[in-house]
């Protein structure tokens, strides 16, 4: 059991990396840097020499190589850490089967996201591919974090139904959230709405362009996340936790406005690298609570 916690461990911390490379990817205009998949203009391993030799690449290779390590690190590390887990999953099969399943599971989605891998390069990432890309890495970090916490030795505790629906729609509320983010940046809608707080002014701007529709729903999804994890947090003590989380992800999305707003790429890269890590924390906090499936009674709530 201590070794299937810790292989699930590690794949917590170099799925987290993957998703913060994909940030670091987007932001700085590298989804295309590498054209083709799996290699990268062919090649297993991109030079400069090697590049440099070719006809057309308009990337730097900085910008080459931050998507080759995103790529890199989902085939190199992510990966065999999953077949690891899969192996000592049906070792363990008869005396702990819910680890078999899980990483059954988590196998199924790798494979699945290396699919959409493959094809949000070759949509030449499209908005909605990237959304979709990033909406199933979380859900795939999130059954690793239910494989970590289904190989800890302490008992399982009833989760009552109506923390489960609390927390599960904050969960959901999180993803949505972090999808339409993506959507947004993808899209250059991140400073369709003026200022922060309000919206070029107003608490509803004009929706009339299809940028500020984008981005207002990415500002309304975060409002409702928040309120629904506060108010959450003054009867649910697990949620508390997340409340503090979403207390900074406010600040920092602020921080994100003011950024994109200046001139500096580094500190806008900085700035939304930073916005994305905090809402997986956040996303990663609700998963954990949410575990195990298990309803019990709403007495306890």
């Amino acid at each position: 059991m201590t070794a299937y916690r810790w292989l699930a461990a590690a794949a917590i911390l170099f799925t987290f990396v993957q998703i913060v490379l994909g940030a670091l990817t987007r932001l700085t205009g590298s989804g295309l840097a590498c054209p083709d998949w799996p290699l990268c203009y062919g090649l297993l391993f991109p030079t400069p020499a090697k590049l440099a030799a070719l006809p057309a690449v308009d990337f730097t290779y900085f910008q080459v190589m931050l998507e080759w390590s995103h790529r890199f690190n989902a085939a190199a590390l992510v990966a065999p850490l999953i077949l690891g887990l899969v192996m000592l999953g049906v070792s363990l099969i008869r005396t702990r089967p819910q680890l078999n399943w899980l990483a059954g599971l988590a196998i199924s989605l790798l494979l699945i996201q290396g699919g959409l891998g493959r094809f949000t390069v070759l949509d030449r990432n499209s908005p909605w591919s990237v959304a979709v890309h990033l909406s199933v890495a979380l859900v795939f970090l999130g059954v690793l974090i239910w494989a970590y916490r289904a190989a800890r030795p302490e008992p399982p505790v009833l989760i009552p139904a109506a923390r489960r629906l609390v927390v599960g729609g904050a969960a959901v509320l999180v993803l949505a959230t972090m999808a339409s983010g993506a959507m947004m940046a993808k899209s250059g809608a991140t400073l369709a709405c003026g200022g922060w707080p309000l919206c070029d002014g107003a608490w509803i701007p004009d929706l009339s362009d299809g940028a500020v529709r984008l981005h207002f729903c990415h500002r309304l999804l975060a409002i409702a996340t928040a309120l629904v994890v506060v108010a959450a947090a003054w009867r649910l003590h697990p949620m508390r936790p997340a409340a503090a989380v979403i207390g900074i992800q406010v600040l920092v999305g602020a921080g994100v406005v003011v950024a994109f707003a200046g001139d500096s790429l580094a500190g806008q890269v900085a700035a939304g690298a930073i916005h994305q890590a905090i809402g997986v924390v956040l996303f990663a906090t609700l998963i954990g609570a949410l575990w195990p499936p298990l309803v019990a009674s709403d007495a306890g709530a």
